[in-house]
């Protein structure tokens, strides 16, 4: 089921990202296969993955900016040839460009109403890519890459990624506050390995650093959430868990400035709102 939620919603943003690349005549291509994925391209002072005012900012600050050239890892067998080296966030598909749109938009990651519904106590610049450093059992630590640190706040973004991935147990067993943290014989798993993983990291990064951890995802996709939720709910530490939290794209949509919300709503199907199977079913046609 949960294959199925990812490729509705890839399929959506495809048809989106077509009309969208039409009627603004921004810089795109498209990759190979029989369901192409929109990838676009910086032009000038603009790039139509991002929002202008999103994407200036990310230009005028060195850290956000850097990210701008995360490679994109399947490019030489599934793009076009190109001039320059294409990027994860060209994509359409891209979580992490969904997540700058919103949190690099000027004055977003300041707002009380904002903050409020992330649960953010102290807030600060967001840090994209954030280096956790997440202890384990032989005293050394894995410097996990987590998607976004505000202030003391750790986020998981997603939006058309299968799920939360897996990892041997072996791997798994070696954090430090493995045992503590977690009741593992009710954990989700596989045979030998231990089923979202990133979820697990997570949990162990904000545990170690004092932080709450959010994912936030879309709300057309119910199984990452059930996903999430199999995860906390193994959560042993009850404070700990209280710091556990889900938000929507949807939800914060709500809270957003008007053309950046407008953006959303056209190229990604993001808007305020509950999604009801009904819409859902009607999105599929």
């Amino acid at each position: 089921m949960s294959a199925a939620y990812a490729s509705l919603l890839r399929h959506e943003l495809r048809e989106r990202n077509f009309q969208f690349v039409r009627k603004h005549q921004v810089a795109a291509q498209f990759s190979y296969g029989s369901a192409p994925v929109v990838v676009y391209e910086p032009d000038e002072d603009r790039h139509g993955n991002f929002i202008s005012a999103s994407y200036h900012a990310i230009c005028d600050n060195e850290a956000w900016r850097k990210r701008l050239s995360k490679v994109h890892t399947s490019a030489r067998v599934s793009l076009p040839k190109s001039d320059r080296k294409w990027c994860e966030l060209d994509s359409c598909n891209s979580s992490d460009a969904l997540l700058m749109n919103v949190f690099c938009y000027p004055g977003v990651a300041d707002d009380p109403r904002f903050l409020n519904a992330l649960g953010v106590e102290q807030p600060g610049t967001p840090i994209f890519g954030f280096k956790a450093r997440v202890p384990l059992v032989d005293g050394k630590f894995d410097r996990t890459e987590v998607d976004l640190k505000l202030g003391d706040l750790l986020i998981e973004s997603k939006l058309t990624e299968s799920d939360f991935q897996a990892k041997s147990k072996d791997v798994v067993d070696r954090y430090r506050d493995f045992q503590d943290v977690f009741q593992r014989r009710d954990l989700p798993k596989a045979s030998t390995s231990y089923l979202g993983y990133q979820l697990i990291r997570n949990v162990l990064a904000a545990h170690s650093l004092g932080c709450s951890f959010c994912v936030v995802c879309d709300a057309r996709r119910p199984d990452l959430i059930e996903q999430w939720y199999a995860v906390m709910r193994c959560v042993k530490i009850y404070d700990l868990r209280t710091r556990c939290k889900v938000l929507t794209w949807q939800e914060l949509s709500e809270l957003l400035p008007a053309d950046l919300a407008g953006f959303l709503d056209e190229k990604y199907g993001i808007r305020p709102g509950p999604i009801t199977p009904y819409q859902f079913e009607h999105q599929r046609e």
